[in-house]
């Protein structure tokens, strides 16, 4: 059913579509009879999926990636879809339109996207003022950045800001220095500049008390070295995780025209699931499964998310498949895991 309805809606630009689709998501959760229905479609309760990180009781390991709902608009509609979490953002102190459009290109020979959105958001203020409503019960992770016009030199300041503006409404931080849609944003992966900004969110987060765990989400275009260095890091700054990883910029083995191929942007999809699980094992090898993993890149399937469980991966993620496979991804994917 899904499949037909993809091919309609992937007729039309996609930035467009996303937004459509939500409202269409936004009147069925309105509705309290088609409400209930999606909730039963789409829920998978198993006690075998459960698990526990960080103090955090996740219903199942299945979660929404950060970048679909930027702005904490579609808590209430995307509980209904049986995700155990959703990660907003990535949201910045103020609010930002973003890159010129278009900047969101699907590569449907390779079951892909590229964007380039460029942290496109309505600020920190507007997405916590969202949270502190009554909402559904379900987990959520805020994934902060810094603003475009914020120099690296004072980027600390932004991300700071951020974590203060979400604390009291998230249940976790992702920090995201790994877009490759912000310029320079990736120096700040190198090991002083990130050191300074994980010590610095620790900080507060001790003063104000409530032990939010910090992740750090990374790219997927990293050395051995530099995972090396990471590693090293997560244990110097006592940082709760990683999130492996975010899009990349390699286009090696697309299939699609290079009309499109070609588009900048951070790649995601299909062509990321074999290197991102590179990334989760090494990490987890290499740090002898100290470091807590919630992976993302190219999860379509159970036997996809399965894969990144097996190599180390505490959660997993998904954000393209979702685009690919429709509402059904997260049921689909739990009741996979659930009788492997």
């Amino acid at each position: 059913m899904y499949s037909l309805i993809r091919k309609i809606l992937f007729r039309r630009n996609p930035e467009d579509v996303h937004y459509w689709a939500m409202a269409q998501l936004q009147k069925a959760y309105r509705n309290s009879l088609s409400r209930s229905m999606m909730r039963r479609m789409f829920s998978v309760k198993d006690r075998s999926l459960e698990r526990e990180l960080w103090g955090i009781k996740f219903p199942n390991p299945v979660g929404l990636a950060a970048g679909f709902d930027k702005d904490a608009r579609w808590i209430n509609e995307l509980s209904c879809l049986g995700f155990g979490f959703v990660e907003i953002g990535t949201v910045t102190p103020l609010a930002q339109p973003g890159n010129d459009k278009p900047r969101l290109f699907r590569l449907t020979a390779d079951q892909a996207l590229i964007n380039r959105m460029g942290f496109n958001n309505e600020g920190a203020a507007a997405a916590a003022a969202r949270l502190a409503k009554p909402h559904e019960r379900i987990i959520v992770g805020g994934n902060i950045g810094k603003n475009k016009v914020t120099p690296n030199e004072e980027a600390l300041s932004d991300y700071e800001k951020a974590f203060r503006s979400l604390y009291d409404v998230v249940d976790y931080f992702v920090v995201n220095v790994s877009s490759p849609n912000t310029p320079g944003l990736r120096a700040l992966q190198d090991k002083e500049p990130l050191s300074r900004i994980l010590n610095r969110l620790k900080q507060i987060d001790a003063e104000l008390g409530k032990k939010r765990p910090i992740l750090l989400k990374i790219a997927p275009d990293l050395t051995d070295s530099q995972l090396d260095d990471i590693i090293s890091l997560v244990d110097e700054t006592k940082i709760e995780g990683i999130v492996a990883t975010n899009t990349t910029i390699s286009r090696e083995g697309l299939q699609s025209a290079p009309s499109i191929a070609g588009e900048t942007g951070g790649l995601s999809g299909k062509p990321l699931r074999e290197r991102a699980t590179e990334v989760v094992r090494y990490l987890h090898t290499k740090s002898n499964g100290t470091i807590k993993i919630i992976a993302a890149g190219g999860i379509f399937t159970a036997a996809d998310a399965q894969e990144k469980l097996d190599a180390g991966a505490s959660l997993v993620q998904v954000y393209t498949g979702f685009i690919y496979e429709g509402p059904a991804i997260a049921s689909n994917i739990c009741k996979g895991i659930r009788l492997s």
